[in-house]
């Protein structure tokens, strides 16, 4: 029912994504530009004040290899989360003068704001591989350039996962956040902290990992942990995925669609009351 409804509305949906990035770069001067800038700056800058305290044990080199391209794989990914769930968590609220007057599936604010999301995250991740050219020709023996193998093709694997999860905690929040007002105060406060328990600018070798059950077990229960990991591992290590991030990272993403799916068609016909 909720795909098949899906698939009905999608030209309202395309029309939904095309106006939401339109809206994000209306006013802006260099608009899309601003897409591959910020991600490009704000690399350069962690790098600069994070590489000095990167510590060049064997364990730590043999996991990061460049450390400039292993922040932006962490970066990119999670910014896209951050950033997608938000918007989604949003939706319904902003939405709710439109949501009076038009009767469609609500599903689709939320949904249609993970993709334009996921749009400009497509295209942020040139900025990626303008990184990686960039290694190869400079031949730095510290940040070497990535290693090539035919596992780069797997690198979308992470991605369809990171959309799913996103979609899932995307469609729960949305939902959360008609009833609880603060829960867009308290999502802020755990994407901050989120970022910061996850390996994107600091390495799990560095903090004895597995030395320290507590730290470890977080680190573990963390799905962008493990998608991130098989993302770097694709386009930076040149190995395969490691199966447990596999099974882990798409068996939850997987359950919370499904949680958010079934919950936002629960509590949907109640909006109204709220907005």
């Amino acid at each position: 029912m909720f795909f098949k409804e899906l698939y009905d509305y999608r030209y309202l949906l395309l029309e939904i994504v095309q106006r939401n990035i339109k809206i994000q770069y209306r006013r802006s001067v260099l608009g899309v530009f601003w897409t591959l800038l910020e991600p490009l700056l704000t690399t350069l800058v962690l790098v600069f004040v994070f590489s000095a305290l990167l510590t060049r044990s064997d364990a730590v080199v043999h996991e990061v290899i460049n450390f400039p391209i292993y922040l932006l794989c962490g970066r990119l990914l999670f910014d896209f989360y951050s950033k997608s769930t938000k918007r989604a968590m949003k939706s319904i609220v902003s939405s709710s003068s439109v949501i009076k007057k038009v009767r469609v599936p609500k599903y689709i604010y939320p949904l249609a704001n993970i993709i334009s999301t996921f749009v400009t995250f497509l295209i942020s991740l040139l900025v990626l591989v303008g990184f990686a050219v960039f290694f190869f020709i400079a031949n730095n023996p510290e940040n070497p350039p990535p290693i090539l193998s035919p596992y780069l093709l797997l690198a979308p694997i992470p991605i369809i996962i990171l959309f799913i999860l996103s979609t899932g905690v995307g469609l729960i929040m949305s939902t959360l956040a008609v009833f609880f007002k603060d829960m867009e105060y308290l999502y802020s406060v755990f994407c901050m902290v989120l970022f910061y328990a996850t390996p994107i600018i600091w390495v799990p070798a560095m903090m004895n990992v597995d030395y320290r059950p507590t730290l470890r077990f977080v680190l573990h229960m963390n799905p962008l942990y493990s998608i991130i990991e098989m993302f770097r591992d694709s386009v930076l290590r040149g190995r395969p995925f490691h199966l447990p991030h596999l099974f882990y990272a798409l068996g939850l993403s997987l359950a919370l669609l499904l949680i958010g799916i079934w919950l936002f068609k629960k509590k949907q016909d109640k909006f109204i009351l709220h907005i």
